[in-house]
């Protein structure tokens, strides 16, 4: 046989030392199909066209049903909105199932997927609309106002030229038929059947899908722009990661064959979808297996523990916080896990003593895995037959990680700690408009290109890593990442702080939470309360981001030339919190 033919990629690492434990079960790479994330709802509503996709509140859409609504809403984005290929289009709405038919219709108009945080406030959602160079933006009437706050706050040159606005309940239940044994609480009822006003020019979801537009032919590669999340860095505003079909294809296969997800799975999708990992496990992977998903708007303990019992749930990937909040639940015991059958998840460590519970209790464990926005979700997970505690897991299908020495860039031994890179293909083509960022993301490591993570780890004799602090300045709070650098640069926008410095503070329950040391002006001295300033940053800020802490300061910390030394009171700060 020729070397030329080849039946699966081969591994670009095969030295390494996690191949020894690799699952027997697994390939060590995957083959992607040459098609696009769009391909991938063409085929589950061709194979499965009745079978129910998303479950939301009691509303079910079958994979038909998806589609076709997805269609509309492109013929709508390209005849009366003008999308062209290319273009990026803006998605502003928390889990529903109108985020995944926005997600697709966007998809099929071969344009550009942003998906912005919805906890966003106006002076945030301003630098998606300005940054992406978006004209067109899909919001729910909730964030609607947000929406046209922020885009009376651009220049009238940059601003969006056309917003289409759902409800929760276009997706839900006719009122009154609500099913009350979902234990949804009152309040979020109320908050998903509420009415609110539409802004002057923007349109009704319900009668842009009603045109029924048929899209034009669909000519979508593989090697497309797809999707343009935004993350930040240790300095300056976040910047969007460049995403293909290819790039974003490799994980959403790779993250099913892992968890073993199959079109007879059910998902518990309560990860938002904005974030990448609950696009991967809730829209992406879900879609190409024809899985059905249980959506959750937000997250809340009773619906969860209702859902799981009721929709008998297999494949649940989540922040270890949900498992401790469901486990405090005082009807926890009436809830049916037995269906469980693969738990995932990151963003923060699971401690010892609920990993330990589920495997007693329930006979599960918990699977830890590491990825960032840059590379699509995982590049690292535990397998299920040999997971090891409070550890990222091993390189995924086809992934190439390493650790090196930060400044001299050389590669470090088992157990020396060092940067995490990783070669792959699910790694981002790099940062929109932003060539400088882009060429200081990457190394050249044996010919390839690895990206640098930025996070401090170590690789055991067995191949598995582990995470031990970050290079970046970043707060992890409850699993959602917090940027120091653009939380101080919203409390500039203060009249009376003359100087601000963001870092971390334990918490018992986030693990992390935002503490800002500030430096009033000198007029404001003795009139501004900490809570005042608390106070305001809740307003401008997304929840889980603004400080919950304000430590008042006659001065910062400075070196030489000025600069703040942001670890000299994070350093102070962790003294203060070690035990006597």
């Amino acid at each position: 046989m020729s070397d030329a033919l080849q039946f699966r990629p081969a591994h670009p690492n095969p030295n390494a030392p996690h191949l020894a434990h690799w699952p027997a079960r697994l390939p060590l790479s995957i083959t992607v199909p040459e098609a696009t994330l769009w391909h991938n709802l063409e085929v589950s509503a061709a194979r499965y066209p009745d079978k129910v996709a998303y479950l939301f509140m009691g509303q079910a859409i079958t994979y038909g049903e998806l589609k076709r609504r997805a269609e509309a809403l492109a013929g709508w984005l390209q005849h009366e909105a003008g999308v062209r290929p290319g273009d990026r289009v803006l998605l502003y709405t928390q889990n529903c199932p109108q985020y995944v038919i926005g997600y697709h219709a966007i998809l099929r108009a071969q344009a550009v997927v942003v998906p912005v945080n919805p906890m966003n406030k106006a002076e945030e959602f301003k630098h998606y609309i300005t940054d992406a160079q978006a004209r067109v933006a899909v919001c729910t009437a909730d964030l609607a106002g947000i929406v046209h706050e922020a885009n009376q706050g651009v220049p009238a040159n940059e601003r969006l030229r056309h917003v289409v606005v759902s409800r929760y309940a276009d997706q839900m239940p006719p009122e009154g038929q609500d099913d009350a044994s979902l234990n949804a609480p009152a309040p979020l009822m109320q908050w998903l059947r509420a009415e609110h006003p539409l802004p002057e020019g923007f349109t009704r979801w319900t009668d842009a899908l009603a045109l029924n537009h048929a899209p034009a032919p669909y000519l979508g590669h593989p090697d497309d722009l797809a999707l343009l999340p935004y993350t930040s860095g240790t300095t300056g505003l976040p910047k969007g990661c460049m995403h293909t079909h290819r790039s974003l294809m490799h994980n959403a296969i790779g993250g099913g064959l892992w968890g073993q997800s199959t079109a007879d799975s059910v998902v518990l999708g309560v990860v938002p979808l904005f974030h990448i990992t609950g696009m991967l496990y809730g829209v992406l992977g879900p879609i190409y297996n024809g899985a059905t998903v249980a959506l959750m708007p937000r997250w809340d303990r009773e619906l969860a523990g209702s859902l799981i019992s009721r929709m008998k749930v297999t494949h649940w990937t989540c922040i270890p916080t949900m498992i401790m909040d469901l486990f405090n639940s005082p009807n926890y015991k009436h809830f049916d896990l037995s269906s469980l059958f693969y738990l995932s998840g990151g963003g923060a460590a699971m401690p010892e003593a609920v990993a330990q519970r589920l495997k007693d209790e329930f006979g599960l464990t918990f699977c830890e895995g590491y990825g960032l926005t840059e590379t699509a979700a995982p590049t690292h997970a535990n397998p299920p037959e040999g997971a090891k505690l409070q550890c990222l897991g091993m390189p995924m299908f086809g992934t190439d990680s390493r650790i090196i020495d930060p400044t001299t860039l050389q590669e470090l031994p088992a157990g020396q700690v060092g940067e995490i890179v990783s070669h792959g293909p699910m790694v981002f083509q790099g940062y929109w408009r932003h060539p400088e960022a882009t060429a200081a993301a990457f190394i050249e490591i044996d010919g390839k290109r690895f990206f640098r993570t930025g996070d401090l780890g170590r690789v055991d004799d067995e191949g598995y890593f582990f995470i031990t602090d970050r290079l970046k300045r970043m707060i992890n709070a409850s699993g959602f990442k917090v940027w120091p650098s653009e939380v101080e640069m919203l409390l500039y926008k203060h009249p009376a702080v003359q100087e601000a410095c963001v870092i971390s503070a334990r918490d018992d329950y986030r693990g992390e939470t935002v503490k800002a040391v500030v430096v009033l002006r000198p007029e404001a001295r003795g009139k501004v309360n900490e809570q005042e300033i608390i106070d305001w940053a809740r307003d401008q800020m997304a929840a889980y981001k603004y400080p919950r802490i304000v430590q008042f300061s006659e001065n910062l910390p400075k070196s030489g030339a000025g600069k703040v030394l942001w670890r000299v009171l994070q350093e102070q700060e962790q003294a203060s919190q070690a035990p006597a």
